[in-house]
């Protein structure tokens, strides 16, 4: 099919153009051994580094080594930690008494205390603040009404003494701890965020590993040690984060020696993994992640439950999974990734393009065009336009619309687009990470229901599961809320990707992580 030849196509032209300009660039060189800083390459520039703005993993991945939160996880994906020297849970799972670490410090060299944990909870539930991420904390005894303005102060936030906080919530709520490891819960100072203002986005300032050196906007970022870190400093120097947008150019930076670990795009997959000289170098993680299709389900024509079904059938998921991602993935059955489900899903979309043409001719009367909002990274691209060929056999229109990422996140989150495709990535290893931001319908726009999607049944499942302390309890709540939501298709559900990097042979202790905030970058050295 005419997918497969667009594939072949770009596996050649990107070798060809790899090879040549290996022939014409100067060879590897070993500075960034000897500088001491380690060099990887994002995707995008990150929208911000304020721990309350950021809800995309680009923002959280350099957060995670600036800021600390009261508790992490660990490699196994439990609580453990981090501030918090250890706490303990009363009131059948409505009191949290947390009593943190002596000497810790942020860079400004004040210690961390209890007031600056309540400080830096209160501004992201300030009624007049703009944090997307209010829902983190919002189950908080009193943080409603002081989001609403009605009181001033949040009553289930009170400071012991200076190493002691207590948290008291309205009622149990399960996933509390692992929404405690966030980057919306990193603790922030005060006088910092005074001195800044809206330029703290920019100028952050934590208690972190890292300290960010130098941000040159959609060029690069470079973090530098934080020799004093509480938990011991980092085994290199500091992280130079380059900002490429173009796979072939990132592959190209590596292969010269110019990057140090890269995210192997789908289409070099096949050459590192079974190349001599690279193979040893790969890693990978199954990701708990989600990627799909998102529509509009607000406005026609995709708030018509049938159109999206039809659509989701007349995608074949397993064959591009199968053909663009060489299989480097799990196809996805609902929302929930098979890593953290408990229960049975099934997602009744079938591929079955006859059946979803008949539907899509008969639903889609005024033979509109719908618009497809996408980022401008070439695997995305390459995505779209085979999604766009499968709806085009199907009898819709779809126009593309490729925009840089800031731009994109603001217009999916302010339902421009019809389509989107986008991915979602765990915060925290629960199944109600994503549930709730994602599917409940207070939390349409940028806090993460991004389709609009509105089911009050799939609202009072997933509460009931939130303030269950029972785990079977929990499931079967979660597991009737993932049905409808898979019955009902505001997505069409890809696959749960599995990641892979390749890295320097002298690059040593790299790991990849499930969750994009577990990397501090204290391990890996050269």
């Amino acid at each position: 099919m005419q997918y497969i030849f667009g594939r072949n196509y770009w596996n050649t032209l990107s070798v060809f153009f790899l090879l040549a300009f290996l022939i014409i660039s100067p060879a590897c060189s070993s500075r960034n051994r000897t500088e001491g800083f380690i060099h990887y390459r994002l995707n995008y520039n990150p929208t911000t580094l304020d721990p309350a703005l950021i809800v995309d993993v680009t923002g959280g991945l350099i957060a995670a080594k600036l800021f600390n939160g009261l508790v992490r996880l660990d490699e196994k994906l439990n609580v453990i930690p981090d501030i918090a020297e250890r706490w303990e849970i009363k009131g059948r799972g409505t009191e949290y008494l947390f009593f943190l670490k002596h000497n810790v410090k942020f860079l400004n060299n004040r210690e961390v205390t209890a007031y600056d944990i309540k400080y830096s909870f209160k501004r992201i539930l300030d009624p007049g603040g703009r944090s997307p991420n209010s829902w983190v904390l919002d189950k908080i005894l009193g943080a409603r009404e002081y989001m609403s303005g009605r009181v001033a102060d949040v009553e289930g936030l009170e400071v012991k003494d200076r190493y002691t906080l207590k948290i008291k919530l309205v009622k149990p709520f399960s996933p509390f701890l692992n929404l405690l490891t966030m980057t919306a819960a990193y603790i922030v100072p005060e006088e910092e965020v005074k001195r800044w203002g809206a330029d703290f986005a920019s100028h952050p300032v934590g208690s972190g590993p890292f300290r960010l050196k130098e941000w040159r906007h959609n060029n690069r970022l470079t973090l530098e040690k934080n020799g004093d870190y509480f938990d011991g400093p980092a085994a290199i120097k500091g992280i130079v984060y380059r900002i490429i947008p173009e796979d072939l150019t990132a592959v190209s930076e590596f292969e010269l020696g110019n990057l140090d670990v890269i995210s192997i795009p789908s289409y070099e997959y096949s050459r590192y993994v079974r190349s001599p000289k690279w193979r040893s170098l790969v890693s990978s993680v199954e990701g708990l992640n989600t990627y799909y299709l998102g529509f509009n389900c607000a406005r026609a024509p995709f708030n018509n439950i049938g159109l999206r079904k039809a659509v989701s059938s007349s995608i074949d998921r397993k064959k591009i999974l199968d053909t663009f991602y060489e299989g480097r993935g799990r196809l996805a059955e609902g929302p929930v990734p098979d890593l953290l489900r408990r229960w049975y899903t099934h997602n009744p979309n079938r591929y079955d393009p006859s059946a979803a043409k008949k539907i899509i001719e008969k639903e889609v009367v005024d033979n509109r065009t719908v618009n497809f909002y996408i980022t401008a990274d070439q695997e995305v691209v390459d995505i779209a336009e085979v999604i766009q060929s499968y709806l085009k056999k199907a009898g819709l229109d779809v126009r593309i619309k490729q925009l840089e990422w800031s731009a994109y996140k603001a217009a999916i989150n302010n339902g421009e687009a019809d389509l989107f495709w986008i991915s979602w990535w765990a915060d925290y290893p629960d199944p109600e990470n994503f549930l709730f931001p994602l599917f409940h319908s207070s939390n349409h726009g940028a806090s993460g229901n991004r389709a609009r999607y509105t089911n009050k049944e799939v609202d009072r499942l997933i509460e009931a599961g939130q303030r269950s302390v029972d785990l079977s309890e929990r499931d079967s709540a979660y597991g009737v809320a993932e049905n409808i939501i898979s019955e009902e298709s505001p997505w069409v559900f890809f696959w749960h990707k599995t990641d892979y990097t390749v890295r320097q042979p002298y690059v040593r202790n790299y790991r990849i992580y499930p969750i994009y905030s577990m990397d501090k970058g204290l391990e890996v050295s050269f």
